[in-house]
């Protein structure tokens, strides 16, 4: 099997194209070159043609002078003058034979014989008027070998012009052959060179993602190929890194809660009294014991939630969901808290089908209403809506509270990463649920976005239409 580069594979696509567009240029050239030279060759055999015509009518005058003068005069002198014109004048018609190829039909043997007979009548004693009929003729073949010539010069001219029609026909059909031609191979060597570039990219865009699940398989050049082999290498390199750092979190979170529970159960029963009374102090470190186990505790469950979505992110199952059933049932589990602030959640839905994968839309759609409840004053308004555009859907949580500080906007969605702005009541959040909305969010293809806004807190999740 031969193997070539991307270097190797774009000299060969443009030398290629150079080949075709070269070919057609340099058959031009040489059209061209043939048609000058038709030209020229044609315009001196006018001027040939033209000279000789009138070179002929010129003597047929001499020959009428000549032979006007013989026969009044009677000189020998004379006589060998006519003789020479009779020879001068036969032998510009051969010219004239010769130029034009034999094309001028019968006229110059008639021509010919014309003045043979001019000069079997030229004899001593005879009468003028015994030459005159034969002077006559001669003029009228003078006309017609004038009228041949024309006709003949003409006659090239149209082959002339026909030849460079069809030669134009055949210069066009060779450039739109050599065109298409040309395009083919730049759509093939485009095909060929940028699908192997676009499969990489999308396995880059998977990796970043955190997803190690499907292998990259690239084709193409030779070193396209082996790069694609370098990064399939890359995912399975990575992928046995979060498997080990997923099994050590959970392996260090399991540590830390076994422990931990132990040590929640002995504050407790200290708490409680249960070893003995204690004085105000030992009552004081009880309580700020309970508050750290309890700290701790929450953070463990946030390390395991965190990890737990990012394992979740990786799996996709996809089921047909009525869009206002899932929000009214996301609403349905914030119901108590909803009720206990007084507040009013706005749901605005269509009544479509969406294909979503439900229990991470729901975790989505929880975590933001969450946070919503959290920061929104008492009485507040919460509006949580779906809105479908062309391919796309959106769903966007909004509350009343203090918003976001524009310093944090940045990294709202890093794990552990609280607001500086104080909800308006306690809350004992660990700053992952965001985080778990982007990993969700990515898992099916979208992203979460904070959108500015006058007052409060608005985000938007975009995900693909797949229905």
């Amino acid at each position: 099997m031969i193997r070539i580069s991307f270097r190797q594979a774009m000299l060969a696509g443009f030398a290629l194209i150079v080949l075709l567009l070269g070919g057609v240029a340099l058959r031009s050239w040489l059209i061209v070159e043939g048609l000058v030279e038709q030209s020229r060759r044609n315009s001196e055999q006018a001027v040939q043609l033209t000279s000789a015509v009138q070179a002929i009518e010129q003597g047929s005058v001499d020959l009428e002078r000549s032979a006007r003068q013989y026969l009044v005069l009677d000189n020998p002198q004379v006589a060998r003058h006519f003789d020479e014109q009779v020879a001068r004048a036969l032998a510009q018609l051969t010219a004239l034979e010769r130029g034009s190829g034999g094309a001028l039909g019968e006229w110059p043997g008639q021509w010919r014989q014309a003045v043979w007979e001019l000069a079997e009548a030229v004899m001593p004693g005879r009468q003028e008027a015994a030459i005159a009929p034969r002077l006559e003729r001669l003029v009228q073949l003078n006309a017609q070998l004038r009228d041949a010539a024309q006709r003949l010069i003409e006659e090239r001219g149209r082959q002339a012009f026909l030849q460079l029609e069809e030669n134009r026909m055949q210069l066009s059909l060779q450039m739109a052959l050599s065109l298409a031609g040309a395009m083919f191979v730049a759509t093939a060597m485009g095909w060929w060179l940028v699908r192997p570039v676009r499969r990489l990219e999308q396995a880059i865009v998977r990796l970043g993602e955190n997803r190690f699940d499907g292998k990259v398989d690239v084709g193409g050049p030779d070193d396209l190929r082996q790069l694609g082999l370098r990064v399939d290498w890359l995912r399975r390199r990575l992928g046995e890194l979060e498997a080990e750092r997923e099994r050590s979190l959970r392996h260090v979170s399991h540590e830390l809660k076994t422990p931990l529970t132990a040590l929640k159960e002995g504050v407790a029963l200290l708490a409680e009294e249960v070893p003995g009374p204690l004085g105000p102090g030992q009552s004081e470190v009880v309580r700020i014991l309970e508050h750290n186990v309890a700290s701790l505790q929450r953070q463990i469950e946030s390390l395991l939630s965190l990890n737990a979505a990012a394992f979740e992110s990786r799996r996709l199952r996809l089921v047909p969901l009525r869009v206002r059933d899932l929000l009214a049932g996301v609403v349905c589990r914030r119901e108590l808290q909803i009720q206990a602030r007084g507040l009013h959640v706005i749901q605005t839905a269509p009544d479509d089908i969406a294909r979503l994968d439900e229990e991470k839309m729901t975790v989505v759609l929880d975590n933001l209403l969450s946070n919503a409840v959290d920061f929104s004053p008492d009485g507040g308004d919460i509006v949580l809506r779906a809105v479908r555009r062309p391919g796309q859907w959106l769903f966007e949580c909004i509350d009343q509270g203090p918003g976001i500080a524009d310093e944090d906007r940045s990294r709202i969605f890093e794990p552990f990463v609280q607001g500086r702005r104080p909800a308006p009541v306690p809350r004992q959040g660990s700053g992952v649920g965001l985080s778990i909305v982007r990993e969700l969010a990515r898992a099916m293809g979208g992203q979460v976005r904070l959108l500015p806004t006058p007052a409060g807190a608005h985000f938007c999740v975009e995900l693909p239409d797949e229905t």
